[in-house]
């Protein structure tokens, strides 16, 4: 397999390149990459620096190595050009067709894709990432009522990781609730849950990826069982079908593409955008 090294380059925090960046390079089946995060490149001879850096790796590898940037500042940008690698830059592919169609300049501001720029956005982000953390796995059921929505399913199906993306990326509330087995084995609807039955959303996976997962956590009893493992996702499935619970199955989805089918499946709207 061949092995590249790549890295993301940014005048901020680098998390721009790094999401586009990433999406890119999982096109590339056949291909190992090596990745790292730079920074805060925010001077030319910073950015002249990192280009010898950069040089001298395509020296002891043979290959160039990909850059995939994030630069608003012009100056900082054409010094890494100067480098031995594959640059490519995000601002620089869209700000000048956006400025011609908009016939306006872009103001070239670092940080404004993830600065602080509408605090009452922040502070809708903080509060909704603070409900997600207190009614996390069963927690403060009384508050439902605060809740866009609530997810449920059995233990480590997807819910705490995705509860956090909703809250941090979009402002949406969002609780969850496990499927524990006294709630399967009762083939109805738990009692705390049926008030809030319009925002219920189902979460489940394969077997073999949840046995993975919970081995990893506690190998022991019977907790990662097939056997226990089985009978718990089929029992919630019927659950989910019973009611009519609308649900994803989250085994080849990252968090972001289950975040955004809820959004699609519920209707809920982003009260911010991320």
């Amino acid at each position: 397999m061949t092995q590249r090294t790549v890295l993301f380059v940014s005048d901020q925090t680098g998390v721009t390149a790094e999401t586009l960046g990433n999406s890119l390079l999982t096109q590339f089946d056949g291909v190992e990459f090596s990745q790292m995060t730079v920074p805060f490149v925010d001077t030319v001879d910073k950015a002249r620096r990192l280009a010898e850096t950069i040089d001298r790796i395509a020296d002891e590898e043979g290959l160039r190595p990909i850059v995939i940037a994030s630069f608003v500042q012009d100056e900082v940008r054409a010094a890494l050009l100067e480098c031995n690698g594959l640059v490519l830059d995000v601002f620089e592919a869209f700000l000048g067709p956006l400025e011609a169609e908009l016939q306006s300049l872009s103001s070239h501001t670092p940080g404004r894709a993830h600065g602080m720029v509408d605090e009452t956005k922040y502070d809708e982000r903080i509060e909704a990432t603070n409900y997600a953390l207190a009614a996390d796995d069963g927690h403060a059921m009384r508050d439902y009522d605060k809740a866009d929505v609530v997810l449920i399913g059995v233990s480590r199906s997807g819910k705490t990781p995705t509860c956090l993306y909703l809250a941090l990326q979009y402002g949406i509330f969002a609780a969850n609730y496990p499927l524990a087995e006294e709630d399967l084995e009762t083939n109805d609807m738990p009692r705390g849950l049926a008030p809030y039955r319009a925002k219920l959303y189902g979460l489940t996976i394969a077997s073999d990826r949840l046995r993975q997962i919970r081995l990893e956590r506690r190998s022991h009893g019977r907790y990662a069982t097939v056997q226990q493992i089985n009978f718990e996702l089929r029992a919630a499935e019927a659950l989910f079908e019973r009611f009519r619970i609308p649900y994803v199955d989250t085994t080849h989805s990252s968090v972001e593409e289950i975040a955004s089918t809820i959004l699609n499946d519920t209707g809920l709207q982003r009260r911010v955008r991320p």
